[in-house]
């Protein structure tokens, strides 16, 4: 039976555990190859937009878009703007206090996973917008969707009353 001598089983112990990451690294790099995923970018698209109507004294009202990403990246949503606004549009997240009562706070981007998609809703991520004039349900307001790596998309999301059924909407 041979015995290494001391100093070789340290040096075999210290390179063997960086060869072993680097070896499970690069299989599943691999992987992520095989299955098309490598260089492949993040492609979002706009499969839903609309806004509520306007109700009450209320200066501002909400948009929403289902944004979807058939990429292999992962993109975020950064920034919204609209000619028929009279502030630039702002993304938020609704939320609840303890005693029940319900208020927006501003984020700075949302996350479109890669292979997924993104539903905002009245309960959840959202845009707050400020309306230029009056807004009449089926009327289209323009919107300009800003992504930190893909291309930026215009799209019109039509109006609607708060609470209304949008499963029928167009495509935007």
């Amino acid at each position: 039976m041979t015995v290494l001598p001391v100093r070789l089983r340290t040096s075999l112990s210290a390179v063997g555990v960086p060869v072993l990451a680097c070896g499970s690294a690069l299989a599943g790099l691999g992987a992520w190859t095989a299955g098309g995923h490598a260089g492949s970018p993040p492609h979002v698209a706009v499969a839903k937009a609309y806004v509520y109507r306007p109700t009450g004294p209320t200066p501002e009202t909400a948009a929403f878009f289902t944004l979807t990403n058939d990429g292999g990246s992962t993109d975020r949503l950064v920034d919204i703007s609209s000619p028929d606004t009279v502030a630039p549009p702002r993304l938020s997240e609704h939320h609840m206090t303890p005693s029940g009562g319900a208020y927006r706070q501003p984020v700075d981007s949302a996350a479109v996973l890669a292979e997924d998609s993104l539903t905002m809703t009245p309960h959840g991520i959202d845009v707050t917008v400020k309306p230029k004039g009056t807004w009449l349900p089926g009327e289209e307001v323009s919107f300009t969707l800003r992504f930190a790596h893909g291309r930026p998309l215009t799209v019109r999301a039509v109006v609607v009353r708060p609470g209304a059924t949008t499963d029928r909407l167009p495509h935007p």
